[in-house]
Formats: structure tokens, sequence, C-alpha cells
């Protein structure tokens, strides 16, 4: 496929129920590419995929996986339910880790990420033990691929997360940064925490976000269309190219009406070309 332009405008767009040609005719021409857990995969559906992407000439920068059981509706429930933290799962979605790994592998996406949970500051906890060694375990598996292994960033502080991926000691990790998740979890400043993180930055989510109400210590803030929120678009790519990202710009919108999320999708690769 074709070579990318620096911070070139990109899409995380989702199998199963976006559709490659609509995505493409946003105006973006290259993005991530979401797993929900319920998706089955298998080589056909690699080959199906990589083929589709070729005659499509749209690179795929990272495969991201979701998990069965996953919910957002607030902190404690993200808390319970989310990526590799909640030890009933854990086992099943290191397996399916694997499988989404190797999918990656087969479409020729050269990132695997997803959200890991909410790390303990404690560093002697069992989870912050356990998960750590986990994480190692899927870098390690992702290396066999020459693939690197990103964690979505907001739901822990950047210190919290720096410190981590210190202790996971594996070359191939690092981060995938969206700015509104640090927001809508009232973890930071992102422009700031980006400062922090920004030797681990393997790709970016380009997101706005408004903050948690106050006094509802376990509401999330609420995901806006982008230039309309609070975490200051122009402000961050340009922090983007002061740390000397040049990877792709890649817009996350989730909205529970597709036509209106795909709309802004559109308003979004408009508003973030007029910075170029």
């Amino acid at each position: 496929m074709r070579s990318l332009n620096d911070r070139e405008v990109g899409v995380m767009f989702w199998a199963g129920r976006d559709n490659l040609a609509e995505i493409r005719s946003l105006g973006a021409r290259c993005g991530q590419l979401g797993i929900p857990g319920e998706l089955k995969l298998s080589p056909e559906k690699g080959a199906e995929w990589r083929s589709a992407l070729e005659q499509a000439d749209f690179p795929i920068i990272t495969v991201f996986a979701a998990y069965d059981g996953e919910r957002y509706p607030d902190i404690p429930t993200v808390q319970r339910t989310v990526g590799f933290i909640p030890r009933d799962t854990r086992a099943a979605r290191e397996r399916r880790t694997y499988e989404v790994i190797d999918f990656a592998a087969a479409i020729g996406a050269p990132s695997f990420a997803c959200h890991i949970g909410f790390v303990p500051e404690d560093t002697t906890h069992p989870d912050y033990v356990d998960v750590l060694e986990m994480v190692r375990r899927v870098a390690d598996y992702a290396a066999r691929n020459q693939q690197t292994f990103a964690l979505e960033t907001g739901q822990e502080r950047a210190h919290v997360l720096q410190h981590f991926l210190k202790d996971v000691e594996r070359e191939n990790v690092g981060i995938n940064f969206d700015p509104a998740n640090m927001i809508l979890y009232g973890t930071g400043d992102p422009i700031e925490a980006l400062g922090v993180l920004a030797p681990y930055v393997l790709s970016v989510h380009v997101k706005d976000g408004d903050w948690p109400p106050r006094g509802e210590p376990d509401a999330l803030g609420v995901e806006r269309p982008l230039g309309q929120g609070a975490v200051g678009i122009p402000r961050f790519v340009e922090k983007l190219k002061a740390i000397g990202f040049r990877g792709p710009l890649n817009i996350e919108r989730e909205a529970e009406n597709q036509a209106e999320r795909l709309a802004d999708i559109r308003r979004a690769v408009v508003y973030l070309r007029a910075m170029e």
C-alpha cells in the first residue's frame, strides 16, 4: 500500500458495524480498525479483510480489541468490566487478545491496541502485578509478528501510566494517546499528559469531550463532536507536532445514532484538514 503523509487524517472504525466504502467516502485515507468481542475471527476473515483493504488502498495502522462484557456507563462499571483488570474474564480475554493480534498480522497492521483497564496505583497490588505480567506476555506475542502493543490512555493519570510502562520493560509497548479520555475520566489535562507520555506515543485518537459533572465522582464526561469539547484540538495538534509525532490523526467518534456519527466524522476530517 501507499506511504502516508505526516499526520495524515485517519479514522477509527469498527468491523461488523461500519462499511469500508462508506468510511472511505468520509474523506479519510487510512485508519484504525476495531474488533468487537463477539466478532468471530478466522484465517478466511483475515484474508477477506486484507483483500478489501488492498483494493481500497486503505492502510490500517492499528487493530483495536474490545471484549465481551465491557461496559462504559460510569466509572465503577468500567472498573468492573473493562480490559485485563477483571479477574474472572482475564484468561479468556488473554486468549482473545492473541486471536486479534493474529488477525492484525493477517491484514498487515503493524500495531495492536486495547484498553487494559484501570491500573492500580499501588504497584504491590495483585492486579497490578498480574496485569503487568499479562501485558508482557501480550507484548512478547505481538513481537513475534514485529508488531507493537499500544495501551489506550485515559483511565489512569499520566504519571501512573508512565510508571507502569517503565515496569513493563518491553520495547514494543507504548500508548495510543486519546486526549478526550483524559477529560472524560477526569484524570488530567491532556496536553500536559501528552508531554509526560510523549516518548511512549505510538498512535493517537483525535477525539473531543467535556469534563465529568462536578460533585459526581462516579460519572464520566460526555463525548462531543470534534472542536466542540474541552480538549482544545488545535492545541493538541500543535503539541503533537512539537513532540515530533508524525503518525496519522485518527478521528474517533462514538454516538448511538450512526448517521450522526458518520456526519460528525466527515466534519472532523474537514476540520483537521483546515489545520494542515
